[in-house]
């Protein structure tokens, strides 16, 4: 073969490549592999080389492990790990999943304008012109890097942009057909015996949902391999003759300057090389290859007047006038009402019965080449000559091949059952070779060449197989063990063409396991979510059922930190009716069940918070967004509080408490109106907060106190030996100023004892019932009785945490300023019957906190003061 047969024969093959070969199993990709470097080795062995490979480097199984993509040099970047090992392009990920994210944009905002269900073949059409305008921005920017006279090869994520919107395509076409064509068509009458094969055919089509539904295939088919078409190098002779070099040996013998050395025909008629069993010449040979498989590629495309313009450009007419033997003939003078002069002319081929016999014999023959038997073949429904030539090529070809013997055995058999004429008999295994869809996709699968039984496992043909059988159950079941399973890997395009896919079948109300096309959406979801679009977030859980809404969203919220995206990702929920009120009080109760490690506690003893209290107490502000959650946020936040108290982990408890807006119990109010309107639940949290504001309060006043008790008394100047009047001035002055500044600190310490006392009181001296203690109210309690019985018993343990150490606090106040008889009157706190103190303490630290009241007692009567009331009961 020389080198521009190679190169027109590569021009072939690369027409009817298809994005095939998209996730295969991991065994069938190995095997897949195997054969392709047998083949690769046999062709290299013979010379032929990689342009005899037909479009096997579109049939390669996608997401290979790293091991087996290494080439034995070393292995691949993420930039160069494509579908096609050896590829030419380098351009990086970078544009694929940036224009994969714009696709999911793109594919929301046609849903949202397409909403109603009457649109929805708007709104598929539009889907298809995203993947269009996608496929040519990746097209034209790896092409900016592709080396001049090299052949792109396509990236695996963009191959399964080609095959989706062939895809979306075949959806369109066949459930338009479906649901609008089948409806429309009434019950016809069965047809009487007529004259006319095209009136025949035309009820049959009316008629026959199944025959119409593989005729939309094929067309579907034709168009693909079309689109896929590349630039072909065109062999035209400006209409002359044919065989003009071997008419020019037999004209001007001897003077041909590239004459052949053995005999050639005598004649030059259509049938002379079969009839003298003589070759042209090697040109014209070589034409004529050409020119078959052209004829051929055309009427695969679908162009069979473009078939026959080439057949007249080669200077062919009678293949020309071949290729319209098939046609149905009618006479529409035959019926006609209004008789007149003037005769329509006659359609068709009045002996086509004739022809089509003479067609089979010609695609049996072994005197013809390949490719023109398979061209007459697809006109007489003879498959195995089409098989012949497509066995090497791709899924789509063989799958054009069975539905064009199909249909033309179908209407073959309505045009013999209804027709006045007699016909010629076909032959046996014409007839049959009748079969159903199922049938041929079995044949598929089980087909001897593994290329095309591997690529009937792939995930977009598997998809196509069952919207062309309209089998929506078993595809789902399909579907769901993808999602569950290992051996495919959905990868995000796929996930967003399956989720817009159910939501299409939910928008024609074709009915489907719904639970499978949910679980679908979910890992959609779940994907959008590491994207961060809380726009595409919400649109899409809004389509599940509430359970998922709640769980889905709040996991999303979970990945948010920032305020400002925190709120516009629960005005998105808002806007697409999610219940945001239960979502955000899920997040937040989700934080608060989290565990922390051991490693995560150490730091609690200097003060300082773990990342994990820092995430709870940053879950609150879900809370404090909107006025009407006010209420839960008092309840999720005194719960927390409740947690770092119990842990001893005052400044949690206390950045816990600065979450809480000072608006809050404003906004309360003014929701409910009046307090008389409140829940129980919103008192006793507006309760609870003051208790905790109480006591925080009383805390940090303790804590001023210590630290200017013990770090702001002044230190007394240092003792200097005096040598002479300056420096006995100088020492003077300092005393002086020592003894101010220690009589202002002695002030400021007496004043904030005070403060720091009143503070300590007022947890002690809660109003009403007691600080942590529910006053009586008439309201029903919440109805989830679990937590409010665990709120009670928590407050009871903090009550006995807390006001002992209140109380040790007050004792230690008293004693370090000296006022040791205000600790008789803590005593008599103590011991109130209102209040009931001394209840919550444990009998060891009741006795200890008494001795120490007793010492108190013990210092005033030492000092000849009244040791039970002392001085300050007489005020």
């Amino acid at each position: 073969m020389n080198k521009l047969e190679r190169t027109l024969q590569l021009l072939d093959e690369s027409t009817v490549q298809s994005p095939s070969g998209l996730l295969r199993s991991k065994d069938s990709v190995r095997y897949l592999q195997q054969q392709t470097r047998e083949e690769q080795r046999q062709l290299g062995a013979s010379g032929l080389g990689e342009s005899m490979m037909l479009d096997s480097v579109q049939d390669v199984g996608l997401y290979r492990t790293v091991g087996e993509m290494e080439p034995a040099g070393g292995g691949l970047s993420g930039s160069q790990l494509s579908l096609v090992a050896g590829s030419t392009v380098s351009y990086t990920n970078a544009n694929v999943r940036e224009a994969s994210k714009q696709l999911c944009e793109e594919f929301l905002q046609v849903l949202q304008r397409y909403s109603n269900a009457s649109d929805v073949f708007e709104a598929t059409e539009e889907l298809v012109k995203s993947l269009d305008d996608t496929l040519v921005q990746l097209n034209n920017a790896s092409k900016q890097l592709l080396p001049t006279g090299r052949e792109r090869r396509l990236h695996a994520e963009e191959m399964w942009l080609n095959a989706e919107r062939d895809t979306w395509r075949l959806m369109i076409c066949l459930y338009r057909d479906r649901l609008i064509t089948q409806k429309q068509d009434s019950e016809m009458d069965d047809l009487p015996l007529v004259n006319s094969e095209q009136t025949i055919i035309s009820h049959l089509y009316g008629g026959n949902a199944n025959l119409r539904e593989y005729q939309i295939i094929v067309d579907w088919l034709e168009q693909m391999a079309l689109r896929q078409q590349q630039t072909e190098l065109g062999h035209y002779m400006n209409r002359t003759v044919a065989w003009e070099n071997t008419l020019h040996q037999l004209l001007e013998v001897g003077q041909t300057a590239f004459g052949s050395g053995r005999a050639l025909v005598k004649g030059l008629d259509p049938d002379a090389p079969i009839r003298e069993k003589l070759p042209l010449h090697d040109l014209d040979m070589e034409d004529q290859t050409q020119l078959a498989k052209q004829v051929f590629r055309a009427i695969r495309q679908g162009r069979l007047k473009e078939a026959q313009i080439k057949c007249e450009n080669y200077g062919q007419a009678w293949k020309a006038a071949l290729l319209e033997g098939w046609r149905l003939h009618h006479d529409p003078n035959y019926d006609r009402e209004n008789v007149s002069l003037a005769r329509e002319p006659i359609e068709g081929n009045p002996r086509r019965d004739l022809w089509k016999k003479f067609a089979w014999q010609m695609a049996e023959s072994r005197m013809l080449d390949p490719y023109t038997k398979a061209t007459i073949g697809s006109l007489c429904g003879h498959l195995d000559s089409m098989v012949e030539v497509l066995s090497e090529h791709s899924w789509n070809d063989m799958l054009w091949a069975y539905l064009k013997a199909q249909i033309d055995i179908r209407v073959e058999s309505e045009i013999r059952s209804h027709c006045v004429k007699s016909y010629l008999p076909m032959p046996d295994r014409y007839w049959n070779g009748k079969m159903s869809l199922e049938q041929i996709f079995d044949a598929l699968e089980a087909h001897k060449n593994a290329r095309i039984s591997l690529a009937a496992k792939d995930v977009d043909k598997v998809i196509q197989k069952y919207i062309m059988l309209d089998d929506i159950p078993e595809l789902m079941r399909t579907v769901d063990g993808w999602l569950e399973g290992t051996e495919v890997v959905l990868i995000p395009q796929m996930l967003r063409f399956l989720t817009h896919f159910v939501m299409f079948l939910r928008q024609i109300g074709k009915t489907f396991q719904e639970d499978i096309g949910d679980r679908v959406v979910k890992r959609y979801v779940e994907y959008l979510s590491t994207l961060g679009s809380a726009h595409m977030v919400a649109f899409y859980t809004a389509a599940l059922p509430p359970a998922m809404q709640l769980l889905l969203y709040s996991q999303f919220l979970q990945t948010i930190s920032d305020s400002q995206q925190r709120k516009q990702a629960l005005e998105q929920a808002y806007n697409f009716g999610l219940d945001v009120p239960t979502i955000t009080v899920y997040t937040v109760e989700w934080y608060r069940a989290l565990e922390a490690t051991e490693d995560e506690l150490a730091p609690i003893a200097s003060g300082r918070l773990t990342e994990l209290d820092e995430q709870k107490i940053s879950s609150l502000e879900w809370l404090t967004f909107y006025p009407d959650q006010r209420g839960e946020l008092l309840w999720q936040s005194n719960t927390l509080i409740r947690y770092f108290l119990a842990r001893r982990s005052i400044e949690a408890a206390r950045k816990t408490f600065a979450v809480i807006p000072a608006d809050t119990m404003e906004l309360i109010f003014t929701h409910y109106g009046s307090k008389d309107d409140i829940p129980c639940r919103e008192e006793v949290s507006i309760r609870e907060y003051l208790c905790y504001q109480t006591y925080l309060a009383a805390i940090q006043g303790y804590n001023d106190w210590c630290q200017l008790f013990y770090n702001g008394k002044p230190k007394p100047p240092p003792a200097v030996k005096l040598s002479n009047f300056t420096e006995r001035v100088t020492s003077e002055h300092r005393e002086a100023t020592y003894r101010k500044e220690l009589s202002n600190w002695e002030l400021r310490v007496a004043e904030l004892t005070n403060v720091t006392r009143d503070l300590l009181y007022n947890v002690l001296l809660f109003p009403e019932a007691g600080w942590l203690v529910d006053t009586d109210t008439t309201k029903p309690p919440p109805d989830d009785d679990e937590d409010w019985l665990h709120r009670a018993v928590q407050m009871e343990n903090l009550r006995k945490l807390c006001i002992p150490e209140i109380v040790l606090l007050l004792h230690q106040l008293h004693t370090l300023t000296e006022r040791y008889s205000e600790n008789l009157l803590l005593a008599d706190v103590l011991s109130s019957e209102t209040r009931k103190l001394y209840s919550v303490f444990p009998k060891h630290k009741l006795a200890e906190t008494l001795i120490k009241i007793a010492e108190s007692s013990l210092t005033l009567m030492n000092a000849r003061k009244d040791p039970f009331v002392g001085d300050a009961a007489k005020k």
